[in-house]
Parts: structure tokens; sequence; C-alpha cells
């Protein structure tokens, strides 16, 4: 099979006729080149996976047979990936040809970061951010910071909370070390959650400014589809408890329970509060509870930093998601853990 590559990429396909030849063709036009590619099939019907496969033998394809999610299926293809790095990229996120090119260049400048965001823009209107690195509020509300908002002229290299798995790089033994994502998510939100814990491992995540793609997001399951908004209601809520620390979860529980009850009454405006309540619902059932409670003790008795470090990362303002604000830190350097 030859020496390992520097790279691995992973996708995960589900129904991407419409995206996946796009994507691929964006790797093909890459500048850096060490890199192999995973294709995982979630039991699509479209043909697409295979197509691909045919096209480019080259291509390492996963068909487990059933439709694992987001978070499975990356973690499938990331046990079987030999890369140093694993570059996660959705079929509808379609890479700018320098994108590796970047990453790499990012990781020899900062060889204490594990983890790296790229600057996602919105596929077809370029001028749009679809999000610069993922944000937390005080309320434990996870957002994409700088959606929808106009690319600046100039964008900084810096720390962000965490990178949204749409297009990410980061090291195939630290994501193993973690666990990789948790399957319980299937999809939306895993990213975050990840990104979290891996906050409470004491490693910082850096936006790569000049790491872009173009992404259409929710291509196959839709933005506010009944699908998504149920699994986002329910994933926000087991991320909030699974990872949040216990001082700041005792302060800023009652700030989540008022903001998610101002996100029920948002749902209720758009007509879809069936599904998110469904979500809520299903995140606190008893049997749920009790597997991410669990989670939660064992992520908290193993976590390098305290409540005060999450903190300084976070968003003050308990509903910044709103303006969907963007929130890049300059980059000092490792900090002393705290209790």
């Amino acid at each position: 099979m030859g020496p390992p590559p520097l790279i691995s990429i992973l996708l995960v396909s589900y129904q991407s006729g419409a995206t996946l030849e796009r994507c691929l063709a964006g790797l093909q036009g890459q500048t850096f080149t060490d890199f192999e590619i995973l294709l995982v099939d979630n039991a699509s019907t479209d043909g697409a996976p295979q197509a691909a496969v045919a096209a480019n033998p080259a291509i390492r394809f996963l068909e487990p047979g059933a439709n694992l999610g987001f978070a499975a299926g990356n973690n499938l293809a990331g046990r079987t990936a030999r890369g140093r790095w694993l570059a996660l990229l959705n079929p509808d996120a379609y890479p700018h040809p320098d994108w590796l090119e970047a990453l790499v260049a990012a990781t020899r400048r900062h060889p204490d970061i594990r983890s790296f965001a790229t600057v996602q823009l919105v596929a077809d209107e370029t001028e749009l951010m679809d999000g610069a690195g993922d944000n937390m509020t005080s309320s434990g509300i996870p957002f994409r910071g700088g959606y929808r908002r106009k690319l600046p002229a100039t964008l900084a290299e810096g720390e962000v909370f965490s990178a949204c798995g749409a297009a990410t790089l980061i090291d195939r033994a630290l994501f193993q070390a973690l666990g990789g994502f948790d399957e319980r998510f299937f999809c939306y939100c895993e990213d975050v959650d990840l990104g979290y814990r891996l906050r409470l491992a004491g490693k910082a995540t850096l936006l790569v400014p000049k790491a872009r793609v173009d992404h259409v997001g929710s291509a196959t399951t839709g933005v506010r589809s009944d699908f998504s908004v149920f699994h986002g209601s329910r994933n926000r809520v087991w991320t909030f408890i699974k990872n949040t620390p216990p001082l700041l979860l005792w302060l800023t529980a009652p700030l989540h329970v008022a903001v998610t009850s101002g996100l029920l009454l948002l749902h209720l405006r758009r007509g879809d509060a069936g599904p998110a309540v469904r979500g809520i619902r299903a995140a606190l059932k008893r049997e749920a509870l009790a597997g991410i409670w669990a989670s939660r003790r064992q992520i908290q008795a193993g976590r390098k930093v305290g409540s005060w470090e999450i903190l300084r990362v976070m968003s003050i303002d308990p509903v910044a998601f709103i303006g969907r604000r963007l929130i890049i830190r300059p980059w000092k350097g490792p900090r002393s853990t705290g209790a």
C-alpha cells in the first residue's frame, strides 16, 4: 500500500449525488497532494459513491451497509485512516485549491495546536460566510461564527471555541484518544461536543483564514427540516449536560433553560415547534439521560481545565447567537491549566 500519507480525508456520503462530484473535483485540484480519501457510503440509493469510486479507484471505499450517521461514519473512517492528520469534509463542501496547503502550513507554524478550523463560504454566494469556527455562549448554546455575514477584507488567524465538522483538520491520535464523535448524536452538534471535550482536555482550536471551502450546508437533510430540528434540539441539550464543568453548569443551567425556552417560542412562531419539543424530550428521557450523565462523570473526571478557562473562550452574552457574531481571539500560546 505504500507509506502512509500525511492527511486522510474523511467523506461520509448519504444521498449526496447532487454535491459529491464537485467536492471530489475540488480534492483532485489540491495544490497539496500527500493525502488519501476515505469515502463512507451510508446506504445511499443514488449510486453517487459507487460512481465516484469507479471514476477514481484510489478512493478507499467503506460500505457499512446501513446509515450510520455523520458521527459513526466518521469514526469508522477514522479507525481505518492512515494519515497523521484527519481532514473531515462534508460532501457539500467544496475545497479551494489551496485548502490543504494552508492547513498544513498552519500545522507547521503552530506545532502545539492539534485542531484547526477553516473558513466556510456560502456556496455560490461566496461574498458571504457560512461560518468561521463554532462559538459557545455562556448559556450553553453553540452557533457558527459569522454565519451569512459578509466576508471581511481581512480575517485574522486566531483561536475559536471549536471547529465546524463540515471542514476541519484534527490530529488523528487526538481524535482517537477523545473517543471520536459521540455516536449517540447521529448528526448535528457532534462536532461541538467533540470540540468541547477537546477544550476540557486543555487543547485549543485555531482558525486558519486562508483555508477555505464553499459550503452548501444541510444539502441532504435540509436546514430546517423536522430531522435537523429534532437532532439539533436534542443534541444541544446533551452537549451542555455532558461537557459543562461543575461550577459553570450550576451557574448557567438557569440561563440554558431560559434561552432554550426562548428558542422554543421561536420554533413555535416558525411552525416547527413539534420536532424541537420532541428533541428536548428525547434528550431528557431517563435512559438516554442516564447514559449522558455517565459520560459526563467520565469527562469531568479527566478534564485538564476548570470552569473559568472554559468561560474565557465562550461568548459571555447568552444570546450572542442572534447576531451570529464572528469571535476570533488572538492566539498567545498554551496556557497553564486550572482546577
